[in-house]
């Protein structure tokens, strides 16, 4: 007996439904010739910005990978060791509301470096911080030596949070080494034959405080510019303080200060130490900028 049309329809739709449900699920690969590569282009990574934990290496763990922040990197304490969290060619959520010269939302464009430390106590004798070990530092600079040279991160671009998030942040606080870090070359530092040659000057007359913020502005924070000494002015200074001259870091504006902020903001007046490791070309001790 011949089989009808019909009969034939239920096995020919269910052996078409089971192909175009395979074409779906199978993977679709695009064939891309790669033979060929742009010379106009670089790294999304332009910037790296060091955190403190404020807490204990299990603490910081858990909540870097299972809460609603991250960053690419944890450096442990005791042993002290390097996570890696997150890949650098992904978004680690780590810098906040965040802003540095024309940069904003940096979380897009950095890679964020958090190395374990309880932060800060507070006690009747002042603000006490606590200290980094020198174990910590070195694996923290290789660290940033390694990363800055995978994305030739500018030496000015190596950041502590608190520099993108003046308002908010203190970390790595004032016991980060920065001068450590320019002695290998990997930030610039103000040159002191400017800075001793200024200090005198602004010691005879400290400019007002409009222009300290119009300074702090061109060093890159975002700072308010009404000309006035509030809240929001005194953590910028005291944040530029924490970098430069960690000894006081009161916020309020003074003559060395000054001398310091006149050498970050002019020409010839930033030096690097040594060769920078993502600028094997610029030359130790004359400025770039």
């Amino acid at each position: 007996m011949t089989p009808s049309i019909k009969s034939l329809a239920g096995p020919a739709c269910l052996a078409a439904a089971l192909l175009l449900s395979a074409c779906a699920s199978a993977p679709r690969g695009v064939l891309v010739d790669r033979s060929y590569s742009a010379t106009g282009q670089d790294s999304r990574v332009l910037f790296i910005v060091l955190h403190y934990t404020v807490g204990n290496f299990p603490g910081a763990l858990k909540t870097l990978t299972q809460g609603q922040v991250s960053s690419h990197y944890l450096v442990s304490d005791e042993p002290v060791r390097i996570y890696g969290l997150v890949d650098e060619s992904r978004r680690a959520w780590h810098a906040g509301p965040s802003h540095w010269k024309s940069h904003g939302n940096l979380n897009a464009s950095s890679i964020g470096i958090e190395i374990v430390n309880p932060g800060y106590t507070d006690t009747p004798a002042g603000r006490v911080y606590a200290p980094f070990s020198p174990r910590q530092i070195d694996e923290v600079i290789a660290l940033v030596k390694e990363v800055a040279m995978r994305h030739e991160v500018r030496p000015e671009r190596i950041l502590g949070h608190n520099d993108v998030s003046p308002q908010y942040k203190q970390d790595p606080g004032p016991n980060f080494p920065w001068k450590r870090l320019a002695e290998e070359g990997l930030i610039p530092w103000p040159d002191t034959i400017v800075v001793n040659a200024k200090r005198p000057e602004f010691e005879l007359q400290l400019p007002d405080v409009a222009w300290f913020q119009r300074r702090l502005a061109d060093h890159g924070f975002a700072v308010p510019l009404h000309g006035e000494l509030d809240v929001s002015t005194r953590n910028v200074i005291s944040t530029f303080q924490m970098k430069y001259r960690p000894g006081n870091i009161s916020g309020q504006p003074d003559a060395e200060t000054a001398a310091l902020l006149y050498a970050t903001t002019s020409p010839g007046g930033m030096l690097m130490l040594k060769p920078s490791p993502s600028d094997p070309g610029a030359k130790a001790w004359t400025s770039r900028w």
